[in-house]
């Protein structure tokens, strides 16, 4: 079996947890996700199964998009709902929806981002939430990241009683990036503490919210002797040209020989070659000549 399932993670779960039961469903070991989503988020978690682990990498490279929310009046240790309050400042009146929309505004394109502390970042061989959990201080990277759109979707709320203001985003962005950090971000620049209150991803590896399907709907049809859930990998390399090759030019990309573009009448830069109705690798030309980039399957 091999294919993506675009899973819908529910809150409360890992997304580990979401690769073990899918290799317990479907009797298999060779099972990843592309893209980790904290417990507290919900949304999209493209799931590869069997052959399709390989094309995790080029579903890391498509856009990811949010929806969620932002409080301003107080923020967490761990940016989000989970930790301990750490700040709190009892807002007197609300910002301006107009300066919060400013400030985002200023956010679009690239942007230098500081891990949280309580992350799965790796520094030296550990992740960042051990340290944290230890309460030990560790110098983190900063890593450069994309965001192609920051917007509020509605008018914001705010609580007179808690002294806090919600109001709803949508956000376009790079792998890599923490929202939660970008909601704190929101708050620094308004001048008052912050913390992502509420998170959905709508959009991962190409696949959109509308499309997934729940665990136990997975079990289900597997359980009907249905693999209606699983997507191929066509879906995800849908940017390269597609060349459908013959017997004699299958029998040596088997075993690696490059290609002239003659042989598969293109000369774009990476195409795939599907053979007998399946995409089974990626070619790049290289001083005139295609040579393997990623192979698939070889069967």
């Amino acid at each position: 079996m091999d294919g993506i399932i675009p899973l819908y993670k529910e809150r409360g779960m890992t997304s580990h947890d979401c690769v073990n039961q899918i290799r317990n469903i479907l009797h298999m070991k060779k099972v990843g996700h592309s893209g980790t989503l904290d417990p507290n988020v919900d949304g999209v978690l493209p799931i590869c199964v069997g052959s399709a682990t390989k094309v995790v990498d080029y579903l890391m490279t498509h856009r990811k998009v949010y929806r969620g929310s932002v409080t301003l009046g107080f923020s967490t240790e761990t940016e989000d709902l989970d930790g301990p309050e750490i700040d709190r400042v009892v807002m007197d009146k609300p910002v301006d929806d107009a300066k919060i929309d400013a400030v985002m505004a200023k956010m679009v394109g690239e942007l230098k981002q500081v891990p949280p502390m309580f992350s799965a970042v790796k520094v030296n061989g550990r992740k960042l939430y051990e340290y944290a959990r230890r309460g030990q201080s560790v110098e983190r990277p900063v890593r450069t990241v994309t965001i192609s759109a920051f917007d509020r979707t509605a008018r914001s709320h705010f609580d007179v009683e808690t002294g806090t203001q919600t109001f709803d985003f949508e956000v376009v962005c790079s792998k890599g990036t923490y929202v939660r950090t970008l909601a704190v971000e929101v708050g620094a620049k308004l001048g008052v503490p912050a913390v992502m209150s509420a998170l959905t991803r709508i959009e991962s590896g190409g696949f959109k919210l509308e499309e997934t399907i729940s665990l136990a709907k997975v079990k289900s049809q597997f359980e009907q002797g249905s693999d209606n859930f699983l997507y191929p990998i066509d879906r995800v390399l849908s940017e390269y040209p597609t060349v459908e090759i013959a017997d004699d030019i299958w029998a040596v990309v088997q075993h690696g020989v490059w290609l002239l573009p003659d042989e598969v009448g293109s000369s774009a830069p990476v195409i795939s070659l599907k053979y007998n109705g399946q995409i089974k690798c990626l070619y790049q030309l290289v001083k005139n000549r295609y040579k393997p980039l990623k192979m698939f399957s070889i069967k």
